[in-house]
């Protein structure tokens, strides 16, 4: 009897002991669920404006229901609450990553806890249809898992200047697994692809890849005079600066979106003319145009095989170097990818204005904001030479997508697109789109019309390659060489055609904002390779500038 009464003693002290210790369960937070509305007004009200690619036919998609953008994720959410989000604010909005590594590493927020955060941000302003920015295409079912896994990990051996643990966004036409790779096109749906190489880089250094972000379908090679940042799968991508009143940039522009609104740490973009130079000034951050061949082409839906390459979109100059750092890597399967010995962030250190010599074109000099930007820089010790070239043309600019895009397309689905991918000639995705027009292409096919129309030889493009190549390369160096330039100074994407046929690498840092609130950023434009040294000036004038600031409606 005296054991027995001891035993029922033990029990309770036991579980008294247990109940103290466990800690209370949070409350069920309520689903979110975002409801299709009528667009009518929002779309009356774009066509006021002047700005005739902004005159919209629609905003959400009719291929992609919002929900299902996270509906996998739905779970893992149920116990992140309001407070949860309110109180990690402080160690992820706006800070770069060497300061939220810190922050992990100080154990104010974890791997797991970082993610949610993004994740429950996306679906807070996307299931909102006052302020949705139809950015994101899909999210990694697995990627809260993934975190968790690195959470387990010893924080005292993280770089702090590394991509561990961090939520990068891919622009929706680079692969990875568990999400499909769609290019924003209903063709592309159902494309299930292995990861692309710049991805399995990222990977390896176990970064988290959090989802895709939407763009211009086919990355702005599809219809002609339509609106920047549509695309079938995704809908209208909508600037947080101005949301349908300024153009989202593109063909990158979901990339630029998520970066600008605080949905991820940092993003991926692609650019074959202007793609990342654009959505980043849009969109008030930073996007580096590296020279062709730094980072791997391969896995990812084409253009241009001559033109393409992706390249890094992030809130500062450091985290650009890093992410840069990250996706280099000699790719034996793209024939133009180079190895690259540069440690971008080690050559980041002392980065400065000073002494360095700065190439102003005098055509802009009546441009406020670029004005600006000039006189800070020469405050802080730039030196600036005043130059006016001769912008000669590039003629028959465009026969090189169409002919690349005829050819690369189709090597594309054959190496890595699913099984199931049916198309493989521009002819075949045509004909698919003609099947629906109102649902798969509401702004027509033009730019694809075109393609067929072209009758360019392979002898033709290429000398077409070479002159306007050679072109380009005179048009810069005769500034450069002449006056011994560090960079030549654009805006935005001005000269992004210029960079694209020269192959040279172009950086665009946030410059500031106009009278109506648009984002400007201003352009670095160097000689092949020297990648590090448009990151050097770049950051050296962000130090002296810090124009970035976080859209009013999304802080």
């Amino acid at each position: 009897m005296k054991k027995l009464l001891y035993f029922l003693i033990s029990l309770l002290v036991f579980i008294s002991c247990k109940e103290e210790k466990e800690e209370p369960k949070k409350a069920k937070e309520p689903k979110v669920v975002w409801k299709s509305y009528n667009e009518t007004k929002d779309l009356e009200s774009t066509k006021k404006l002047e700005q005739s690619r902004m005159h919209l036919k629609l905003i959400n998609s009719k291929v992609l229901n919002k929900n299902n953008i996270w509906k996998d994720l739905e779970s893992e959410l149920d116990y992140f609450s309001v407070k949860d989000y309110n109180r990690l604010k402080e160690y992820i909005l706006e800070k770069d990553i060497p300061s939220i590594q810190q922050s992990v590493k100080d154990g104010k927020l974890s791997y797991e806890e970082l993610t949610k955060f993004y994740i429950y941000r996306i679906r807070k302003f996307e299931s909102n249809n006052a302020l949705s920015l139809n950015a994101v295409i899909s999210l990694n079912p697995k990627v809260i898992k993934q975190a968790r896994a690195l959470d387990k990990m010893d924080k005292n051996t993280i770089d702090a200047n590394s991509v561990f643990g961090m939520p990068i966004i891919l622009k929706d036409n680079i692969g990875a697994k568990n999400m499909y790779t769609t290019a924003g096109a209903v063709v592309l749906q159902k494309n299930k692809t292995d990861n692309a190489f710049i991805t399995r880089r990222l990977l390896d250094q176990n970064a988290l890849i959090l989802g895709k972000a939407n763009l211009s379908e086919w990355a702005y090679f599809l219809c002609i005079g339509c609106p920047v940042g549509y695309s079938a799968i995704g809908g209208q991508t909508l600037n947080p600066y101005g949301r349908m009143v300024f153009e989202s940039g593109g063909s990158s522009s979901g990339s630029g979106v998520v970066v600008a609104a605080n949905f991820c740490v940092a993003a991926v973009g692609t650019e074959t003319s202007g793609s990342i130079l654009s959505p980043s000034s849009q969109n008030s951050v930073v996007g580096l145009k590296p020279t062709i061949g730094v980072l791997s082409r391969s896995g990812i839906v084409p253009i241009s095989s001559t033109l393409d390459t992706p390249g890094p979109m992030t809130k500062s100059v450091i985290d650009n170097a890093i992410l840069l750092d990250a996706m280099t890597g000699k790719d034996l399967n793209d024939l133009a990818s180079v190895s690259s010995e540069k440690d971008f962030m080690e050559l980041m250190k002392n980065s400065t204005v000073k002494g360095k010599r700065f190439g102003v074109i005098k055509t802009f000099l009546n441009d406020s904001l670029y004005l600006q930007a000039i006189d800070k820089i020469k405050i802080a010790g730039g030196e600036i030479i005043e130059v006016d070239p001769k912008q000669p043309p590039l003629p028959r600019f465009l026969s090189i997508l169409n002919v690349d895009m005829k050819n690369d397309l189709t090597e594309y689905v054959d190496l890595y697109a699913s099984n199931n991918i049916n198309i493989k000639t521009i002819e075949d995705v045509m004909a698919f789109n003609l099947e629906d027009t109102l649902t798969r292409i509401p702004y027509g096919q033009g730019i694809f019309e075109g393609i067929l129309k072209d009758t360019t030889s392979s002898k033709g493009v290429k000398k077409i390659k070479e002159d306007l190549k050679v072109a380009a390369r005179e048009y810069f160096d005769s500034q450069i060489d002449t006056y011994n330039l560090d960079v030549i100074l654009s805006i935005n994407n001005y000269h992004a055609g210029y960079a694209a046929v020269a192959k040279y690498p172009a950086l665009t840092v946030p410059m500031g904002y106009t009278n109506k609130g648009e984002p400007k950023g201003l352009t670095f434009i160097a000689k092949p390779m020297l990648e590090d040294n448009l990151l050097q000036l770049g950051y050296g004038y962000e130090l002296i500038s810090k124009e970035r600031n976080i859209p009013e409606k999304y802080n």
